[in-house]
């Protein structure tokens, strides 16, 4: 049942060839034998997940089955979860069990959905390779000494080995689609607003967003399908009507228009990767695509800019970080100064760390016109960059990243490692939608291929990477972690 994907395991559940509990159990009994080499799971909720996979079956034998009822999946850990450690991946909230369910873990709940865990992550969200979480690296299936990506790297890794069928991760600044690429699974970036935040520990508000990981475009639609929609506890939660994904899958492709962007395609870019690329854009045209040219000229801006607008909001975000009120406390404060000094210091990882200085710089006077601010209206640029390339043509294609997965440990330098994230971070900087799909390998590792498409136009961003994957087989691949023990 591993090798399924959440739709057929949807219909097999359906059709009577097994219960939600086998389900359920021999997705557990699989997170139990192969996890502790991959390192992707937090915490493991097996009381409550069978639990909640016995009701699941009352309700379909009832013929009162939702739409996810008795499908197992995971959540990062970033999403609180009621009854639940959740962490964020860091010690300033390893004793930190949510009171309440974010809107997105609601939601799963009341469609049926089995949550068997929560997944590891970078601390905070804050990394590119979930080499920065408290609970150590996950490891990539596709090479154990390879990164699965990050920040969302433990739900990628999961879906990848096989440990559930789909997961739900968050992106901030390609935090779903990078580590996607890199475990050569589906992962999808929604419309900001799309889908609701509350709940979901915020990093960067404006940037931040919540969104499906699973080994195909179709299921990706029907986990969007379950989360989107708005919320009023979210304020920028967009009131728009969510659409029937799946329904929309099937659309031809004939005349749609790509465009590919230049700065996409230039220095910085693994050869094998973009060989990857260019014959997965070869096999639109084939299905009737007409692809050009195009250009976002203020491409390069956006590394620095998203490192001052993030960085800025995280400083925000993490103060409430300080040892009155939840998480980590350290011991014997001498007074309130040095409780907060040492609880911070300890409970945060070095790269928290450093993003919370950068930011507190950047938001600190005689900085923040020079700083912030700039930033702010560099990323409007970049914004109007991708308005002007729609104006041309119906999507934008282009790798995800521009490297394979690199080895654990591989990248030193932070600048280094956040130039990883070079055509994912505009992305969120604009706040359009965006999907990674499974292209082809550099070696033995997952290349991705990333597709974006104007703001609230996942429909067509879904169809246009079902219809690959119809004509294509990549994302049927899978590592020979785990193969043995099926």
């Amino acid at each position: 049942m591993h090798d399924k994907t959440l739709t057929e395991l949807a219909a097999g559940l359906q059709a009577g060839e097994f219960s939600s509990r086998e389900l359920c159990q021999s997705a557990l009994d699989r997170i139990q034998r192969l996890d502790g080499d991959l390192n992707s799971f937090i915490s493991v909720t097996t009381e409550q997940a069978l639990a909640d996979a016995d009701a699941a079956d009352q309700a379909r034998a009832a013929g009162d089955a939702a739409a996810l009822a008795g499908l197992p999946l995971a959540l990062k850990d970033i999403f609180c979860t009621q009854g639940v450690r959740t962490s964020c991946g860091s010690k300033m909230l390893d004793s930190f069990v949510a009171p309440y369910d974010a809107t997105v873990v609601e939601k799963i709940r009341q469609a049926g959905g089995v949550s068997l865990g929560k997944t590891n992550m970078d601390e905070f969200a804050m990394g590119s390779s979930n080499e920065n979480s408290f609970y150590g690296p996950v490891k990539n299936p596709w090479d154990l000494s390879a990164v699965p990506g990050g920040s969302s790297g433990g739900s990628a890794a999961a879906v990848a080995a096989g440990l559930v069928p789909a997961a739900l991760g968050t992106d901030t600044g390609g935090s779903i689609r990078q580590p996607a690429a890199f475990c050569g699974i589906t992962g999808l970036k929604p419309t900001y607003g799309r889908v609701s935040r509350y709940g979901m520990v915020a990093y960067a508000s404006s940037l931040d967003q919540g969104g499906p990981m699973a080994r195909t475009a179709a299921d990706c639609a029907l986990l969007l399908e379950t989360i989107a929609g708005h919320d009023v506890r979210d304020s920028t939660s967009v009131a728009r009507v969510v659409p029937d994904y799946s329904a929309e899958l099937d659309t031809s492709l004939a005349g749609l228009k790509i465009g590919l962007p230049k700065e996409y395609f230039g220095d910085g870019l693994d050869p094998e990767v973009e060989t990857a690329v260019r014959e997965a854009i070869k096999v639109y045209e084939s299905l009737g695509a007409k692809v050009c040219e195009v250009s976002l000229p203020h491409t390069h801006l956006a590394i620095p800019a998203y490192y001052v607008i993030a960085p800025a909001e995280a400083s925000s975000n993490l103060s409430r970080y300080d040892g009155v009120r939840f998480g980590h406390r350290c011991e014997d404060p001498t007074d309130l100064e040095d409780l907060y000094k040492r609880t911070r210091a300890e409970g945060f990882g070095e790269e928290v760390k450093r993003r919370i200085l950068i930011g507190t710089h950047t938001l600190s006077e005689g900085f923040f016109d020079a700083y912030y601010l700039k930033a702010q209206q560099v990323r409007r640029l970049i914004r109007q960059d991708f308005l002007d390339a729609f104006d041309e043509v119906d999507v934008l294609m282009g790798p995800t990243a521009p490297t394979p997965a690199f080895d654990l440990g591989a990248q030193k330098d932070p600048v280094s490692m956040y130039l990883q994230d070079i055509y994912t971070i505009a992305v969120n900087l604009a706040g359009i939608p965006g999907i990674s799909v499974p292209a082809g390998f550099a070696g033995n590792r997952p290349v991705g291929l990333q597709v974006l498409a104007p703001h609230f136009a996942e429909a067509q961003l879904l169809g246009v990477a079902h219809q690959f994957q119809q004509a294509t087989d990549w994302h049927l691949k899978r590592p020979a972690f785990g193969k043995e023990m099926a």
